[in-house]
């Protein structure tokens, strides 16, 4: 990997950890898209480097912060996880060779749907969901998250609907991508698919991630939440058609 691609990659990392720290989500999808429609690094290496750094970022952002969540919640969502981070990365490993341009348009579909639930706020429910829909939506976000190595668009959007306050969806955000970034790398360590690449590019990434991370804990944007919601949503939306148009494109 040459100096350029090296500091194009980190960058993405810098905006992705920026965003995650004051949201609670997004590192993974602004990363693995940019870096993807980019070409800049193979899917399965960057969803792999993002795990080990997503789950830096969730300790670090939680570090002296009060451990506000729902039990009950984490611990069905956590049921649901493992189990989705084990079938996402298994098929990833079974596809990334073969089927690579179909990840990638994918990877644009779930991208814009991230877009359109973060732009469109969904209504908030007057009674939380059943815990069998916290289920449902933690194996989904495993799936994603081994898949692709972005857990965010399945909980997000479920969460955001519960009467929950915004600090309790934060927290349980940041604790589920750690859970999840957890499994994916225990997983793909005892896999034998943690390569030199992935670690030697996580090493650098991490301590950069730590310090991005403190930072956006003290200075936050200038934004008010319909500025930002808007701002991501136009990058999220031309990462997501370019991937799908690069992938439409060379199905054709």
């Amino acid at each position: 990997m040459d100096l350029p691609t090296l500091l194009a990659i980190l960058a993405t990392i810098v905006i992705g950890t920026y965003f995650q720290t004051v949201t609670g989500f997004g590192l993974g999808i602004i990363v693995i898209g940019l870096t993807v429609s980019l070409d800049l690094v193979a899917l399965p290496v960057i969803a792999a480097v993002v795990s080990i750094v997503t789950l830096f970022n969730c300790m670090v952002a939680l570090a002296g912060k009060p451990l506000s969540g729902d039990l009950k919640t984490m611990l069905v969502l956590v049921i649901g996880i493992i189990p989705g981070v084990v079938a996402g990365v298994f098929l990833l490993e079974q596809l990334s060779e073969s089927a690579t341009n179909i990840l990638r348009g994918l990877l644009g579909i779930m991208i814009l749907a991230a877009g359109l639930n973060f732009m469109f706020k969904p209504k908030t429910l007057t009674r939380r969901s059943a815990s069998a829909s916290f289920l449902f939506s933690g194996f989904g976000s495993g799936l994603t998250g081994g898949l692709f190595g972005m857990a965010g668009p399945p909980i997000v959007y479920h969460l955001y609907r519960q009467p929950f306050s915004i600090e309790l969806v934060r927290s349980t955000l940041l604790m589920v991508f750690a859970c999840t970034s957890a499994s994916r790398t225990a997983y793909v360590y005892f896999d034998g698919s943690l390569s030199a690449s992935i670690l030697w590019l996580s090493v650098i990434a991490v301590p950069l991630v730590a310090l991005v991370t403190l930072f956006a804990r003290r200075y936050p944007p200038p934004l008010s939440n319909d500025q930002l919601r808007k701002t991501v949503f136009g990058v999220l939306m031309v990462i997501g058609g370019y991937l799908m148009g690069v992938s439409a494109s060379t199905l054709g």
